[in-house]
């Protein structure tokens, strides 16, 4: 056996709530290491290459990097931040010795800080602590740092991991210090020596059995599918014959075509690859996340990735309206199911399943943005889709029927309290806190059941006028907390296919709130509106004005359209209901009827009412 100590090398994770500017710290230390040469490849966001990532201002997907500092290789993984991507964080720490915390100096630890933060604990990481954005007006070190404190106690830290260094930094300006004075300039040279101090080296049996797990894949147009995972045992060359190792425990031999490590944002091709190492592997078509790659004469395989279990699914179906095949690139349920389940195959967090129906998938995700960003990356690459209301997903026990629990945290300017507190009272939440949170903001903490979060975003952003700031976290399952009654919403659907005109749109929104404007192609059973009533108000909004020979001077002046309320993705996921489907293409998101004739849907509502 011949344990080796890799000196040369570390491994750390960036965690961090969203939008404390862990991706931006980054940043700053790929252009301090000096590996740009050319000032012009430099960028804002640089590990952020996703364009709904830059879109959003979010980590969706974690990312590997590297630096060189003093003859130290760093590999940097940046992680998302947000608790719907937690597969990604999950499976990320598996190949990393350290973590660094990005804190926030004013705002302090927050939901999205304790969830990413409790798994590495878990993982038994070493952290270090970083007290970002110190240069803004009304940082608050001390306090934020008590809380952080407080934070690791009550995530029951092992004493080793309560005794984590601190760093005070600025990603933004890109300096960092020891002391909490900063000053004006700078760099973040003592970030680096505090990550090779306190990060444990990579250390392993070089001699063993190849042992490497799986822990994301990528693609490449020449190279085919690639794995990316640490070496955690013995050594790899390209050429090498290996064995994978399945789910299953049956074990396959294939050949190592490359080896590449990462220098910066490339891929750089390595000869050998050693103990401790986080590289990319090409020529192991078919290999899934979570396999283990090992000696093909002497294999050994390794514990698979445990990740929490989905909490949220939905009917995922081609689409079948008026419009199908004249938007999109992909149509058919094969393309649908092939790219569902290669989806499946990287993101360990969702599951796709087969249903009775061949065209129809069920799919299931940790929260309404884990499966909308999956939705609309599907929307972007050409797909043509609909989509049921997402619902949650029960378990049936021997103490009775459990559902998932959410931990809702709130920051709301006071005025706006009494109003959040009445959305909240039907919804089944239960209040555990309620506390000050700067001048003239209040911070809530609630208990809710998942159901209760649908649809409950963009009433909490309505009713606080954009001002309220809404973040939860999966507490967990625990006993049916009863009913919900979902708030009456009638819907305006259209009754004749056309082209809206703006004469039968000035008489529809007197009815409610449009959705669509003048000009825009519709069909029988498309939802153009929100009715003002709780029923469904079926109009033509393709009707023109009757044409005479006598008419007045003025008879066309006088229509004034309301401008519609065009629906997201996402909120068209938050509005839809029981009886109606989200049409998703390239070019459009459309609500409409799940059955299209009206007589057929006035004759299932007589059939469920008798039922």
């Amino acid at each position: 056996m011949a344990e080796i100590e890799r000196t040369d090398l570390r491994n750390i994770a960036i965690i961090a709530h969203v939008d404390h500017g862990k991706t931006t710290l980054v940043d700053a230390m790929l252009k301090q290491s000096g590996i740009f040469r050319d000032p012009s490849h430099q960028s804002e966001r640089m590990m952020d290459t996703n364009d709904l990532e830059r879109e959003r201002g979010i980590t969706i997907l974690s990312k590997t990097t590297a630096v060189v500092y003093r003859g130290i290789t760093i590999n940097i993984v940046d992680t998302p931040g947000h608790a719907d991507f937690g597969g990604e964080v999950e499976r990320i720490l598996s190949m990393v010795d350290g973590a660094l915390l990005i804190v926030d100096a004013n705002e302090g630890p927050m939901p999205q800080t304790r969830y990413v933060l409790q798994k590495a604990l878990q993982s038994g990481l070493k952290p270090v602590v970083v007290l970002n954005k110190m240069d803004r007006e009304g940082a608050r070190p001390e306090e934020v740092l008590d809380s952080v404190l407080e934070l690791f106690m009550d995530l029951e830290a092992t004493d080793a991991q309560l005794e984590f260094p601190v760093v005070y930094a600025s990603a933004k300006q890109g300096i960092a210090s020891l002391e909490r004075t900063m000053a004006e300039a700078g760099d973040l040279e003592c970030l680096f020596e505090t990550i090779l101090d306190a990060i444990p080296i990579p250390h392993g049996d070089e001699d063993g059995s190849l042992q490497l797990l799986v822990t994301t894949l990528d693609h490449d147009d020449y190279l085919g599918r690639m794995a990316i995972g640490r070496v955690r045992q013995g050594k790899l060359a390209a050429n090498q014959i290996v064995g994978v190792i399945a789910h299953d425990g049956s074990m396959s031999r294939t050949r190592i075509t490359k080896v590449f490590g990462r220098m910066g944002l490339k891929r750089v091709e390595m000869e050998t690859a050693r103990v401790g190492d986080i590289i990319t592997l090409a020529g192991l078509e078919g290999v899934t996340i979570g396999e283990t790659v090992t000696d093909a004469d002497n294999p050994s395989a390794l514990p698979p990735i445990v990740v929490d279990e989905p909490t949220l699914t939905i009917l995922v179906g081609v689409n079948t309206s008026p419009f199908a095949g004249q938007e999109g690139q992909f149509v058919t349920s094969r393309q649908l199911r092939d790219r569902l389940f290669r989806e499946a195959e990287r993101n360990v967090a969702l599951r796709v399943e087969e249903t009775e129906d061949a065209e129809v998938f069920r799919v299931s995700g940790r929260g309404e943005l884990h499966l909308g960003i999956l939705l609309e990356e599907m929307r972007r690459e050409g797909y043509e889709i609909e989509v049921a209301k997402p619902e949650v997903i029960l378990h049936e026990t021997a103490e009775g029927r459990m559902e998932p629990m959410e931990r809702l945290y709130l920051d709301v300017p006071d005025e706006y309290v009494g109003v959040v507190m009445e959305l909240l009272g039907p919804r089944r939440a239960e209040m555990q806190a309620m506390a000050p949170a700067g001048p003239g903001q209040t911070r809530m903490e609630f208990v809710i059941p998942a159901r209760g979060l649908l649809g409950f975003r963009s009433a909490f952003v309505n009713q606080t006028r954009g001002y309220g700031i809404m973040n939860h976290l999966y507490e967990g399952y625990a006993p049916y907390q009863g009913v919900i009654e979902e708030y009456p919403r009638g819907a305006l659907v259209a009754m004749e296919t056309g082209s809206t005109t703006s004469y039968a749109l000035d008489n529809a929104q007197e009815r409610g709130v449009l959705f669509v404007g003048p000009g825009t192609p519709v069909y029988v059973g498309m939802v153009v509106g929100e009715n003002s009533r709780p029923t469904d108000l079926e109009l033509n909004v393709c009707k023109k004005k009757h044409v005479t020979n006598m008419r007045a001077s003025n008879s066309d002046e006088g229509v004034h359209l309301t401008p519609p309320r065009a629906l997201s993705l996402d909120q068209a996921l938050e509005y839809v209901k029981n009886d109606e489907l989200v049409e998703i293409t390239p070019t459009n998101v459309r609500l409409r009827k799940a059955t299209l004739d009206r007589n057929l849907r006035k004759r299932e509502t007589k059939v469920s009412r008798t039922v």
